[in-house]
C-alpha cells in the first residue's frame, strides 16, 4: 500500500490484484489422411518443441485420438489454432487443432 502526503492528509491507495486470465488448452485431433511427419512438422514450428516431444505428442494424437500441444492465453491459443488450421490447409492436410478452456 502506497501513502501519499497532500495538504497534511494522508491518502491510501489501494491497488487492486486482477486474477490471472483463463487458459486454454490447445490441442491436436487425429484423422486418417494427415502424415505423421507432418504433425512433427508443427509441433517443432508452431509450438517449438523438440523433436522427441513432438513425436511423443504426435503418438498420443495417433493412439489416443487427441494430443496437448500447450496451455495459453486465450488470444495466443486462438492465434496458434489458426496457424496449424491455415498451415495444414495450404498443405491440403484435414489435420484440426482446437482449444478449450482449461479447467
Amino acid at each position: 500500500m502506497a501513502v501519499q502526503h497532500q495538504d497534511e492528509r494522508l491518502l491510501e491507495v489501494e491497488r487492486a490484484i486482477a486474477p490471472p486470465p483463463p487458459m486454454y488448452r490447445v490441442l491436436l485431433l487425429n484423422d486418417d489422411f494427415t502424415p505423421m511427419d507432418f504433425v512433427v512438422r508443427v509441433l517443432e514450428h508452431f509450438f517449438h518443441k523438440s523433436r522427441e516431444q513432438a513425436t511423443v505428442i504426435m503418438l498420443k494424437v495417433h493412439n489416443e485420438g487427441v494430443g496437448l500441444c500447450g496451455v495459453f492465453p486465450r488470444d495466443v491459443a486462438e492465434t496458434k489454432v489458426n496457424q496449424v488450421v491455415d498451415f495444414a490447409r495450404e498443405h491440403q492436410h484435414p489435420l484440426q487443432c482446437v482449444m478449450e478452456e482449461d479447467r
